[in-house]
C-alpha cells in the first residue's frame, strides 16, 4: 500500500471502530479499482518527478500565509486606531486563520506535509495555535470522518444534533423548514464552540459523539493546554491591555464568525450537497455495499477544480475526491492527479462528480438543506 493512509483498508474490513459496540464497520466488494488507481498513481509520480511530500511551493505557500497573519494580527490589535480600520483587518485575520488551517494544519495533521514526522506535526500544531485542537482534530476528522465520511451515526462531521438535519437519516424538526436560511450565519459558532466549550469537553468526557476516545496525556496534555493558554493569551489577554473589553469581545466576534462560516461552508460543499450518498451499513451483515475507495468518491463532490486562486486559499480541498483517496499527499498535487483520478473512473464506471464553480456547490448545498428540511424528506441513500 502507498499512500493511501493506514487507516483505509486493505480489504473489506477497517482496521480500527471506536463506537460503543466496538463493532467493525465492513465494505464490501472488490479492490480492483483501488488497486489500479494506486498503481496509476504511482506511475504517474515515477513519470513526472513530482513530489508527494516536502514541495517547495507547500514552503514557500507557508512563509505568506503565516506571514499574513501575523501581519494582520499586530496591526489590528496595536495600528488601528478606528472601527473602519479594525473591521477589515479582523475579516483578513479570520480568512488567513482559515487557510492556515486549510493549508498548514491539515496537511500537517494528515503527514501530508513532509516526509519528516517532526515536520508534520509543527504544521499540525497550527491548528493549536488558532485555538483548536490537533490531537482532537486527528480523532474526529483523521480517523473519523475519513474513515467512515457521510455514514450517519459515525461521521461526527456531519451530526449537529438538533440544529440541523444533514442527511436522510437524521431526524426531522419542525424548525429544520428553514434550516436552509437560518444555518449560515450559524456555521460561524463552529470555531466559537471549539474554542470554549467543545475541546475542552471532549477532553474531559473521552468521547467525540458517539466514539470513545483516549485522553490526551503526556506531551500530547501539553501541547494542548499550552496552545489553549497561547491562544486566549493572543485573543483576549493582550488586546484586553490595549482596548476596551466591549471591543475586544466585538471584533473577536467578527473574527470566529468569518472563520466559523469558511470552515464550515468549504467542508460542506463537498459532502452535504444533492449529488453525495449517504449509505447506511446493511443492517444483516454490518457492511456498506460498496468498497471502501468506492464509497469514498460516492460521497464527495468536488468543486471549482479550474480555479487557481480557490485550490491555493483552500488548500486543495476543491479536490475533496483525490484528498480522501490520497490524504498523505501534498495538496499541491491534487489538481495534477485528478486527471488520473477522473479517468480511472471513468474507465471503471465509477461517478465522479464535481461542481464547476463555489457558487455552484453553494446552491447544491442550500437545496440540500431546504431537501432536508421538507416533512417528505428522503433524498439519495
Amino acid at each position: 500500500m502507498t499512500e493511501s493512509g493506514e487507516l483505509q483498508s486493505q480489504g473489506a474490513v477497517l482496521p480500527f471502530h471506536a463506537s460503543e459496540s466496538d463493532e467493525r464497520l465492513k465494505f464490501s466488494g472488490n479492490n480492483d479499482f483501488h488497486i489500479e488507481l494506486r498503481r496509476r498513481i504511482d506511475e504517474f509520480f515515477e513519470r513526472t518527478g513530482r513530489r508527494r511530500r516536502d514541495c517547495p511551493q507547500m514552503y514557500l505557500k507557508t512563509a505568506i500565509l503565516l506571514v499574513c497573519s501575523a501581519a494582520s494580527y499586530i496591526a489590528l490589535v496595536f495600528l488601528a486606531t478606528a472601527w473602519w480600520q479594525a473591521a477589515p483587518l479582523t475579516v483578513l485575520l479570520g480568512l488567513a486563520t482559515a487557510s492556515i488551517g486549510f493549508n498548514i494544519q491539515h496537511d500537517g495533521g494528515h503527514h501530508a506535509y513532509s516526509d519528516y514526522a517532526p515536520v508534520n506535526k509543527l504544521a499540525a500544531m497550527t491548528l493549536d495555535l488558532v485555538g483548536g485542537s490537533c490531537y482532537l482534530w486527528r480523532w474526529k476528522h483523521g480517523i473519523f470522518h475519513h474513515t467512515y465520511v457521510n455514514i450517519d451515526g459515525e461521521d461526527s462531521d456531519i451530526t449537529l444534533r438538533l440544529i440541523a438535519r444533514l442527511t436522510p437519516h437524521q431526524r426531522r424538526l419542525w424548525f429544520h423548514r428553514w434550516q436552509q436560511f437560518y444555518l449560515w450565519p450559524l456555521y460561524g459558532l463552529l470555531a466559537m464552540k471549539w474554542h470554549m466549550v467543545g475541546d475542552f469537553r471532549d477532553v474531559i468526557t473521552g468521547r467525540i459523539g458517539k466514539h470513545r476516545v483516549p485522553r490526551p496525556k503526556g506531551l500530547n496534555l501539553v501541547i494542548f493546554l499550552a496552545g489553549k493558554a497561547l491562544f486566549f493569551t493572543l485573543v483576549f489577554v493582550i488586546p484586553l491591555l490595549l482596548h476596551p473589553v466591549w471591543v475586544v469581545a466585538s471584533f473577536y466576534a467578527v473574527g470566529v464568525l468569518v472563520l466559523g462560516i469558511t470552515l464550515s461552508v468549504v467542508f460542506q460543499l463537498a459532502h452535504c450537497v444533492e449529488q453525495a450518498e449517504f449509505p447506511l451499513p446493511q443492517p444483516e451483515t454490518g457492511r456498506i455495499d460498496n468498497s471502501w475507495a468506492i464509497h469514498q468518491i460516492e460521497t464527495t463532490v468536488n468543486f471549482a477544480r479550474g480555479s487557481r486562486i480557490a485550490t491555493w486559499l483552500l488548500g486543495g480541498l476543491n479536490f475533496q475526491i483525490e484528498h480522501h483517496l490520497f490524504p498523505k499527499i501534498c495538496h499541491v498535487n491534487y489538481p495534477a492527479i485528478s486527471k488520473v483520478v477522473e479517468s480511472t473512473c471513468r474507465d471503471f464506471t465509477v461517478n465522479y462528480i464535481e461542481h464547476k464553480s463555489f457558487w455552484g456547490g453553494v446552491g447544491a448545498h442550500f437545496r440540500w438543506l431546504r431537501q432536508m428540511g421538507m416533512p417528505e424528506a428522503s433524498g439519495r441513500k
